[in-house]
């Protein structure tokens, strides 16, 4: 009973998984696409599903600063779309406006070099997409 978080880009995808008891997430891997030739890294997700026995994915939605969504966020929506189809299951859409402008400032804290923080940052995000969300129900 795990959720999935990802933020996805035209390039990559970062993952974050949640701990059974669904209270933290932690970062997985991040997963090479190729958003213009359709290869969107679906399979790779497939099996962290069945790997983490995940039954939820939260998909990070970045919104525009006056709440609108552009062309990144309607990729997002389709992200969730084809995971829904090819997966079965449900997904939700978080709101990830600065998540990845916070992830970056977490990593130039911990004094990380920049060719470090580029190949986290992704899975970064998804830590914080996913936890917003995990945070958010728990209140609930």
């Amino acid at each position: 009973m795990r959720t999935m978080g990802l933020d996805v880009g035209s390039r990559t995808v970062g993952v974050a998984i949640s701990d059974a008891m669904g209270w933290t997430a932690q970062g997985i891997e991040t997963i090479k696409i190729n958003e213009e030739q359709q290869q969107l890294g679906l399979d790779r997700i497939g099996e962290l599903v069945k790997e983490y026995e995940v039954t939820k994915v939260v998909v990070g939605l970045p919104k525009n600063m006056n709440g609108t969504i552009g062309p990144r966020g309607e990729a997002s929506e389709a992200y969730a779309k084809a995971i829904e189809v090819k997966l079965g299951l449900p997904t939700v859409l978080w709101d990830e406006r600065l998540t990845t402008m916070a992830a970056e400032r977490v990593l130039l804290e911990a004094d990380m070099s920049r060719a470090k923080r580029k190949k986290v940052i992704d899975k970064m995000a998804a830590v914080m997409i996913l936890q917003g969300y995990l945070d958010s129900v728990s209140k609930n």
